[in-house]
């Protein structure tokens, strides 16, 4: 294993500390856990399953793999097998282990991007190295290379056309993509973020391609640790053979949870219509303040700068009783932006846009 780098938000400690001293208290939109309830049909189907003495299947149970399958064919017109499917425990899981888990030696990862990215290339005692957009990489070839689409910070979109360059780009090179989706429902408008498995990206051929999806966000299932990846048949079974060996298992009731929130696509629709309004207030309210905020219509959060520092954003911020993360979480690239999470009740919203206001 390489050397890990300090868990991150342990800086932002001395920040959120002036941020709780404020008289009406903190504003966390420092981080993207979801507070609205999980919806009720979910914890339903979770208690029903309460009873479940044996051990569950680490490939999933025939319920859970037809219900990712019907998923995929329903939101993205992918065509996939049960056997090209396997449930993970939380998607953060599988982006950490999955470079030890496939036995990668040299990592690529997008410039502004999701720390465990690197995180899991260094857990594997992999290199690891930024990819830019236009896939130039270095000498080295790449075993694995991570795409994000909608981007944790910045909600960007790739287009299917970009998301076929780099396919054929990885193919030519004998590169695996993994293209991380966790976000793909939380969209703003009518263009629906596509996934790397899509026939408009990849025709019906999946080989070397990994699409990773979580129920954290969409459904608000973060405390269930309910994820899954797909693509690729003959690297699922790698995947599931490893797995199979280590113990790594979605507990039972969560599998039975996930069948019923892949099956209700109404309380996703209810859940984003949430993020909207949270969404359009805090932008007014940014942007009145003197943000500049990169307006990506997807995601959970807003890309903001003032042109400074982003420690003095942070601080900036924190005086008035709202943390937010620093984009250089995500990357010396981000050091002038901050992420804005749209992850608080709309009672804490409103009061962080009346703060900006004064």
């Amino acid at each position: 294993m390489n050397a890990l780098p300090d868990f991150p938000w342990d800086a932002l400690e001395p920040y959120a500390a002036t941020a709780r001293s404020h008289p009406d208290g903190i504003v966390n939109l420092s981080v993207g856990t979801p507070v609205d309830p999980t919806p009720r049909v979910i914890q339903d189907a979770l208690a029903a399953a309460a009873d479940a003495p044996g051990y569950p299947l680490t490939a999933g149970s025939p319920a859970l793999r037809e219900a990712i399958v019907a998923w995929f064919a329903r939101r993205f017109g992918a065509t996939l097998a049960a056997d090209s499917v396997l449930p993970v425990i939380g998607t953060k899981e599988l982006v950490a282990w999955l470079p030890t888990l496939l036995g990668s030696r040299h990592v690529g990862f997008p410039e502004l991007a999701y720390p465990t990215y690197d995180v899991g290339a260094r857990i594997a005692a992999a290199t690891s190295r930024v990819v830019e957009a236009t896939v130039a990489v270095g000498p080295q070839p790449l075993d694995l290379l991570w795409v994000n689409s909608p981007a944790n910070p910045t909600g960007r979109v790739l287009p299917a056309e970009h998301l076929r360059k780099v396919v054929e780009w990885a193919r030519g090179r004998g590169t695996l993509v993994a293209s991380d989706e966790c976000y793909a429902d939380i969209f703003y408008g009518d263009a629906a973020p596509v996934s790397i498995l899509s026939p408009e990206v990849c025709g019906a051929d999946h080989t070397g391609l990994l699409a990773v999806h979580s129920l954290s966000k969409r459904s608000n299932l973060a405390g269930y640790r309910a994820g899954f990846i797909a693509g690729d048949a003959t690297i699922v079974a790698k995947l599931l053979e490893v797995r199979k060996h280590a113990g790594m298992i979605v507990p039972a009731p969560v599998q039975a949870a996930m069948v019923t929130a892949l099956g209700d696509d109404s309380h996703v629709k209810e859940q984003v219509e949430r993020y909207a309004a949270r969404r359009t207030a805090l932008l007014v309210a940014l942007t009145a303040a003197g943000f500049d905020v990169e307006d990506t219509g997807a995601g959970l959060y807003l890309w903001a700068t003032r042109d400074e520092s982003c420690w003095d954003t942070v601080g900036w911020l924190a005086e008035r009783g709202v943390l937010v993360a620093p984009g250089e979480f995500y990357g010396a690239a981000g050091s002038r932006h901050v992420r804005i999470a749209l992850t608080e009740t709309d009672e804490r919203i409103a009061a962080a846009c009346a703060r900006l206001a004064s």
